[in-house]
């Protein structure tokens, strides 16, 4: 299993499209574990339609029970797929309660494979010049998509937003900015990501430290490349995704809602999310 870990709008969908194209010819069989193909039929059920998204934000409720979802995919999963022919590859984003139940260590079924060796989740760390181009190709796909999932994708306000609160995050973890970061910061104050620049150094020690019970591997992406025609939702090859049952929405959406004594309860535990 790979499951790439990061923001949305750091790379993660091209490493995974072209991962998965590199594994499919070398002769495995492909299965894909996505937020925005996961979060959908949660949002869809008659349950989940009491908690719609909020600007474009997903409801909390949401969030924790598509994490819980997660872990119990991949266990059945490996069950049912014990050739290592097969592969399994993620996406989890992980900020604001993301898929973060995967970085936790838990007493489940899951746990031995998520910590085993041949489970490794990867950070993609882009530089500041690839950052900025991955959200200006966000603003572009968002008025002009490609592929019909692109819809799906964070919008550009959201992408900033996020890395906004992660970098308040940082704070509160005790990560300083680092010298590149307060240079960034100098000259481009007013650049893509306004007030709060992105600051890759900064963003490979938040994930590395929520992911310290995991495997984990760095990809640094300091090269743009040529993608204006290119869908990371277009596949050569026919990946099989894991998407939840609506009997599986209903019941963790249900068990989300027993779990806490209201709202007020979750918020606080999504807002602290990196703790882990």
């Amino acid at each position: 299993m790979v499951f790439f870990a990061g923001l949305p709008g750091t790379g993660k969908s091209l490493l995974v499209h072209q991962l998965a194209h590199l594994a499919g010819a070398s002769g495995r069989r492909i299965h894909l574990l996505q937020w925005d193909v996961a979060r959908p039929p949660f949002e869809a059920s008659p349950a989940g339609r009491r908690y719609p998204p909020a600007d474009g934000v997903t409801h909390p409720v949401i969030r924790k029970a598509a994490g819980l979802w997660a872990r119990h995919a991949i266990a059945r999963w490996s069950e049912r797929h014990p050739d290592p022919r097969h592969l399994l590859i993620g996406e989890t984003p992980f900020v604001g309660n993301r898929f973060v139940e995967l970085a936790h260590r838990l007493d489940d079924s899951a746990e031995p494979l998520l910590g085993d060796p041949s489970c490794r989740f990867v950070i993609a760390v882009p530089s500041e010049k690839v950052r900025r181009f991955l959200e200006s190709q966000r603003e572009r796909r968002a008025a002009d998509p490609l592929h019909p999932r692109e819809r799906e994708d964070a919008p550009p306000h959201v992408l900033r937003d996020l890395w906004r609160d992660l970098a308040a995050v940082a704070g509160q973890m005790g990560i300083a900015r680092s010298d590149a970061g307060r240079g960034a910061g100098r000259e481009s104050a007013s650049g893509a990501d306004g007030p709060t620049p992105f600051d890759p150094v900064v963003y490979r020690r938040i994930y590395e430290a929520v992911l310290r019970h995991r495997n984990v591997e760095i990809v640094a992406l300091d090269t743009i490349l040529p993608t204006e025609k290119l869908s990371v939702y277009d596949f050569a090859i026919a990946p099989l995704d894991l998407v939840p049952s609506e009997a599986e929405v209903e019941q963790l959406i249900r068990e989300v809602e027993g779990r806490y004594a209201g709202p007020a309860a979750l918020e606080r535990e999504i807002t602290r999310w990196w703790e882990v």
